[in-house]
């Protein structure tokens, strides 16, 4: 089977939605399936090896241009190209990053309106580039990208699939207005799309009702992770401290904020165990502010000197820092759709303690692999932290679930062959699915 995947790069920072796309596309391939990843806005950024094609669509710059002056919408193809180079996208994406999800309402409507939008140019090259490539099925990343699937749809006359996995997220931050006006838009794009898919029962639910589509049309497939490197025996303790780790984006939104915030409140609670704090995940110049006033926390309650960051930019990093800790917390403010970060860290051993929302209860429930505990509390957090900490015997039976869990059933394989078979339902010759 030809599968197209469009795949919306996050402004050169690592995304979980670019990183779950990417495993998928590279795990279809394995199975034999010509599967293509075509990037959209910016070039993805992951810490495996890229299988995206060189070529961005609605490129960051053009899309930007094309929506602030009139002349941009109607320029030749041959300037576009001058500012769609990828090494320029990844140049600007340092300054986008800083772009507030509220500052892009006007801009979202617009791409949401596809040909009748001020990026009506950008939709005509990707419906061309499509067709060039006849693909047997198309999937696109999120519903923002929505705005082009009624072209797609009347050009090639294939199933068309939307992945929903974080639109939310930034839907949340425009005006009441701007998003009424979205899910409007969403709406009116979606009857021409055969599917959606969802990377968790809850967000399956929760998107029903968020954006008022057919809940029986929204299909559930786990993610899955690419388990090379992961695994094998963890690093020794020796005279190291008990450490909780916090691998994420390094944002409010993650909630690196309530893992300091509880790590002061445990250590200050009389009896506490001695404990280490070890934070990673990618950090954009936005938030560097945020990270220092986390730091200054760490260090007026006297325990900067059990805190490290470190940084994890490729997947080795990223396993050496999981086999280095001996429970993960990510206390996400949002409710988290997926939750690619508590595959990583079981796949290598390591419980989880995490707010009771979003996918977290789908995943640890049906494990075994850690601890919830109520969403909004930093004193059960603190207390979570104490009991996963001192309990041994509930660590490593915790953490020897999630690693079986992962193998079974959390992998890239079983991510792509569950993928396929409903692809297949719609694909007029179907292809057997691999089990």
């Amino acid at each position: 089977m030809r599968i197209a995947f469009i795949t919306a790069g996050a402004a050169g920072m690592y995304c979980g939605s670019c990183m779950r796309d990417n495993t998928l596309v590279t795990a279809l391939r394995r199975l034999g399936h010509d599967a293509i990843l075509i990037p959209a806005y910016m070039p993805i950024k992951v810490d495996e090896p890229d299988a995206s094609q060189q070529k961005v669509f609605f490129g960051g710059v053009n899309i930007y241009l094309e929506q602030k002056f009139w002349l941009f919408r109607h320029t030749p193809r041959f300037l576009d190209r001058l500012v769609n180079f990828r090494w320029l996208l990844k140049w600007v994406s340092r300054f986008a990053v800083r772009t507030k999800y509220s500052e892009q309402g006007a801009l979202t409507i617009s791409m949401l309106q596809g040909t009748h939008g001020n990026q009506a140019k950008e939709v005509a090259k990707l419906v061309e580039y499509l067709q060039d490539e006849r693909p047997d099925v198309v999937l696109f990343t999120n519903a923002l990208l929505s705005g082009v699937i009624p072209a797609v749809k009347q050009a090639l006359g294939v199933p068309i699939f939307v992945t929903l996995q974080g639109d939310d997220i930034f839907l949340d931050e425009l005006s009441a207005a701007e998003r009424a006006r979205c899910f409007e838009l969403i709406r009116a794009n979606g009857r021409a799309v055969d599917a959606y898919i969802s990377t968790s029962a809850y967000y399956a639910d929760h998107m029903a009702g968020y954006m008022g589509l057919p809940r029986e049309s929204i299909h559930v497939v786990l993610p899955g992770i690419n388990l090379a490197g992961h695994g094998g025996p963890a690093e020794p303790r020796g005279d190291r401290p008990l450490t909780v780790g916090y691998f994420a984006r390094i944002c409010p939104e993650k909630g690196f904020h309530r893992v300091v915030e509880a790590f002061i409140t445990m250590r200050r609670t009389p009896g506490a165990p001695v404990a280490k704090l070890k934070a990673s995940g990618w950090m954009g110049e936005n938030n560097r502010v945020y990270f220092d006033e986390q730091v200054k926390r760490l260090t007026v309650a006297g325990l900067i000197a059990d805190f490290e960051y470190v940084e994890s930019p490729t997947h080795d990093d990223k396993v050496r820092f999981m086999r280095a800790i001996d429970v993960l917390c990510v206390p996400t403010v949002y409710r988290e759709p997926k939750g690619l970060y508590v595959l990583e860290a079981w796949a290598n051993g390591v419980p989880v303690l995490l707010p009771a929302h979003g996918t977290f209860p789908e995943l640890v429930e049906s494990t075994g692999g850690g601890l919830l505990v109520a969403p909004d509390s930093i004193d059960e957090l603190a207390d979570g932290f104490r009991m996963m900490l001192t309990d041994t015997a509930f660590r490593e039976r915790a953490g020897f679930a999630g690693e079986a869990a992962v193998r079974k059933r959390f992998t890239a394989e079983v991510m792509a062959s569950q993928t396929v078979a409903l692809l297949n339902q719609f694909v007029r010759t179907p292809t057997p699915a691999t089990v």
